[in-house]
């Protein structure tokens, strides 16, 4: 995906040698969590967030607080993925943009770059979601598009969603089919099913007997 139409100008890096209360009227005016800062030869240093801004006097020149700047930025070929990427890394919704001669070209927008991620197929096509947990070194992206693909669905996306007490959750799209037969397959395979967004029959069978069996006990 190409992310030239989504650079933005509108905002100039402001110099290190302008007073903090500079940012601080900056940061009332705009909603941005991060401003760039840059040195009066052009050199980008990085960026303050608002959170920081705040904690200095208004008359401090903002080169004396130099250790409250962040130097995180992207390069105009990043793709679309790390540049999310960054975004969530450094929690910003600002991310300047470098060349490679570290000129500053101008900065990307969360909300823009995030547009970009539901416009892929995974959010974009009809489909099911389904999140399956293995541990860490028994799931294999292989297997799992195996066992969707053995029965007729179409695997739009997957991504590792979460990994805790070396267990692995996935989150799976999957197009084409219902997830049921899909979710019997993965407990075939000794995989825990976290949640399916479709009717699940072996758990509403072992609802409907658990049910029988309260009654049973009851009479």
């Amino acid at each position: 995906m190409n992310l030239n139409e989504f650079v933005i100008n509108d905002i100039k890096p402001v110099l290190n040698t302008a007073k903090i209360g500079d940012l601080q009227l900056l940061f009332n005016q705009l909603t941005y969590s991060h401003i760039p800062i840059q040195t009066l030869e052009g050199l980008y240093l990085g960026c303050m967030s608002e959170t920081d801004v705040y904690c200095f006097e208004k008359q401090d020149v903002i080169a004396d607080q130099i250790h409250a700047i962040e130097g995180f930025f992207v390069r105009d070929n990043t793709n679309w993925l790390d540049v999310l990427e960054a975004f969530a890394q450094n929690s910003t919704n600002i991310m300047p943009i470098l060349d490679s001669k570290n000129s500053y070209l101008g900065y990307y927008e969360l909300n823009d770059v995030i547009g970009l991620f539901n416009e892929t197929p995974f959010f974009s096509e009809v489909g099911g979601i389904l999140i399956v947990e293995k541990g860490l070194v028994d799931y294999s992206f292989s297997e799992i598009s195996q066992i969707v693909e053995s029965n007729d669905g179409k695997l739009l996306g997957a991504f590792i969603s979460k990994i805790e007490n070396d267990m692995v959750q996935i989150t799976l799209k999957v197009g084409n089919t219902g997830l049921n037969d899909i979710m019997q397959t993965f407990r075939r395979y000794s995989y825990n099913i976290i949640s399916g967004h479709e009717e699940d029959s072996y758990l509403e069978s072992l609802k409907d007997r658990s049910e029988y069996l309260n009654k049973y006990l009851n009479i």
